[in-house]
C-alpha cells in the first residue's frame, strides 16, 4: 500500500518577486576617503588662529607709515613748513649725528629712562609681593596705588617741581611714579591669580617660605610681571617726554624744544622719530625676554 504525499507539503512555494538592488551607503566611502579629501576639513580648522608669524612682522606696520609719508611729501599732499619729508629729516639727523649733539642729548635722555625704570621696576615689584603674599600688605599699600593710578603723572608736577626743583632728581622721580604702577598692578594681578591647588600642593610637601616664593609665587607672578613690565618701559618714555621739556638743559626733548622756539619743524621730527624707535626697540627686547622666559606657555601667538 503507498502513501500519498501531503499536498501541502508537495505544494510548490511562490517564487519571490525581484527586489530592486540596494542602494550604495555612503559610510564605506567616508572611510575609504583618501587623506587628500579630509585635508580641507585640517585647513579649515587651522585658519581659526592667526596664521603662521611673519617674518620681520613688527616692521611692517612702520615700513608702511614711513611709505605714506613719503608720498605725501612727494605728491604735495604734506606742507615741509608742517612736517619735514623723510630725507629732509635724514639730511638732519646726518648734522645732527656730525656735530655730536644727537648723541650727547642720547645719553642723558637714556640714563634718566633707566634710572627711572630700574627704580620704578624695583619699587613695583616688592610692593606688589608684599600685597600679594600678605592681607595686611595689601589693605595698606593697594588703596594708595590705586589712587595713584587716577592721578596722571602732569597733574604732579608742580608738586613735585616745588618739592624737588627743576633738577635731576625730579626728572627721574616722575619717571618712577610713571613706571612702578603698572609693573606693581600686573605683577599683583599674577600672584593672585596662582592656582590654590599650587599652595595646597607646597603645604603638602611642607615647603620653607622662601622655596614657596621661589618655585611657586615667582613662577606664577612671571606672566604678570613681563606684561607689567611692557608697560612700564612705554611709561618711561612717555614721562621722559613729559620732563624734557619743563626747564631742561639736555636731553632730547630740550633739544626739540629749542627746536620749536626757532621753527626747526625737521629737528623736532627727528627727536619724535627717535622716541618712537627707542620705544619699539625697547618693547621688542621685553617681548624677546617674554618669549624665551615663558617658552614652556602655549598660547594663540604661537
Amino acid at each position: 500500500m503507498t502513501t500519498q504525499a501531503d499536498p501541502v507539503t508537495t505544494r510548490p512555494s511562490p517564487s519571490p518577486s525581484p527586489s530592486p538592488p540596494p542602494t550604495p551607503s555612503p559610510a564605506p566611502e567616508r572611510k575609504s576617503a583618501s587623506p587628500a579629501a579630509r585635508r580641507p576639513d585640517a585647513r579649515r580648522r587651522r585658519r581659526l588662529g592667526p596664521g603662521r608669524p611673519i617674518p620681520f612682522g613688527a616692521a611692517v606696520g612702520p615700513l608702511l607709515l614711513l611709505a605714506v609719508w613719503s608720498l605725501g611729501s612727494l605728491t604735495g599732499l604734506l606742507d615741509e613748513r608742517t612736517l619735514s619729508a623723510p630725507w629732509t629729516v635724514l639730511a638732519t639727523t646726518g648734522d645732527l649725528i656730525a656735530s655730536g649733539r644727537l648723541q650727547e642729548s642720547l645719553l642723558i635722555s637714556t640714563q634718566r629712562a633707566g634710572l627711572g625704570l630700574a627704580f620704578g621696576v624695583l619699587i613695583g615689584t616688592v610692593l606688589a609681593l608684599v600685597a600679594g603674599l600678605s592681607r595686611w600688605g595689601e589693605a595698606v599699600i593697594d588703596g594708595p596705588v590705586q589712587i595713584k593710578r587716577a592721578i596722571p603723572a602732569l597733574a604732579l608736577l608742580p608738586l613735585l617741581i616745588l618739592w624737588l626743583g627743576i633738577d635731576e632728581r625730579m626728572k627721574v622721580v616722575t619717571i618712577v611714579l610713571g613706571v612702578f604702577v603698572p609693573v606693581y598692578i600686573h605683577t599683583h594681578n599674577g600672584l593672585r591669580s596662582i592656582d590654590q591647588r599650587y599652595v595646597e600642593l607646597a603645604e603638602s610637601l611642607r615647603l620653607r617660605p622662601t622655596q614657596f616664593v621661589r618655585r611657586v609665587v615667582l613662577p606664577g607672578a612671571l606672566p604678570g610681571f613681563l606684561l607689567g613690565l611692557r608697560f612700564a618701559v612705554v611709561s618711561a618714555w612717555l614721562a621722559l617726554v613729559v620732563v624734557e621739556q619743563i626747564n631742561s638743559t639736555s636731553g632730547i626733548g630740550y633739544m626739540m624744544e629749542l627746536a620749536r622756539q626757532y621753527g626747526q619743524t625737521d629737528i623736532i621730527i627727528v627727536g619724535l622719530v627717535l622716541y618712537g624707535i627707542l620705544g619699539l626697540l625697547s618693547d621688542g627686547a621685553v617681548r624677546l625676554v617674554q618669549r624665551r622666559a615663558l617658552s614652556w606657555r602655549r598660547t594663540l601667538a604661537d
